[in-house]
């Protein structure tokens, strides 16, 4: 009897260790049909301008039992801004906005990874923009992980929220008239490899 139980143990320990080394953080390539960037920036105090970004890539590594050894890579190419007005679109390319010519990419890396509870958490990270780079902290919910019943493959998806100074990036053009604070909201969707 005591042999029985000893190989049972032994065959529990090996199942445990085999599962426990089976699950690991997946790879998620960044679903850009199905993922978002705007920005929001105050115009004179009567309206917030709205813009998009339109071409960006990334991936991130994710493991829902252990968000924190989360990664995440992110970049924006600048020549694909858009707030609905080519005049306003061709200004922010030039120099004293994002200075598209010297820095074609806005990057963000994730360097701290808290979950909050279940379905909130922070990613705090470095955000390049017009060549500074600034801590900054985006506030994360995670909304749901699973198969896509259209493909079948493994999706996941957050939102996240967070506001910067573009002051803090040497743009500093018309302030008082535009606004410094810009609002940036962002719904991805990844799909895992």
């Amino acid at each position: 009897m005591p042999k029985v139980i000893h190989a049972l143990l032994a065959s529990t320990v090996m199942s445990v260790a085999l599962c426990a080394g089976a699950a690991k953080a997946t790879t998620f390539d960044v679903d850009i049909v199905h993922s978002h960037i705007a920005f929001f920036i105050d115009h004179l105090g009567f309206s917030k301008v709205i813009g998009t970004a339109n071409d960006f890539s990334g991936s991130f590594e994710f493991d829902a039992a252990k968000p924190e050894s989360s990664t995440l890579n992110v970049t924006v190419k600048v020549a694909g801004l858009s707030t609905n007005s080519k005049q306003r679109d061709d200004d922010i390319q030039g120099a004293d906005w994002f200075n598209a010519t010297e820095f074609p990419d806005i990057t963000f890396v994730g360097k701290d990874f808290k979950k909050v509870d279940d379905k909130t958490g922070t990613i705090a990270g470095d955000l390049t923009i017009a060549g500074v780079t600034k801590p900054t902290t985006l506030n994360v919910t995670f909304n749901k992980e699973g198969q896509n019943p259209w493909d079948k493959s493994h999706v996941v998806g957050f939102s996240a929220r967070t506001t910067v100074k573009r002051s803090d990036f040497g743009m500093k053009a018309a302030q008082g008239m535009i606004g410094d604070d810009v609002d940036l909201y962002i719904e991805v969707e990844g799909r895992g490899r």
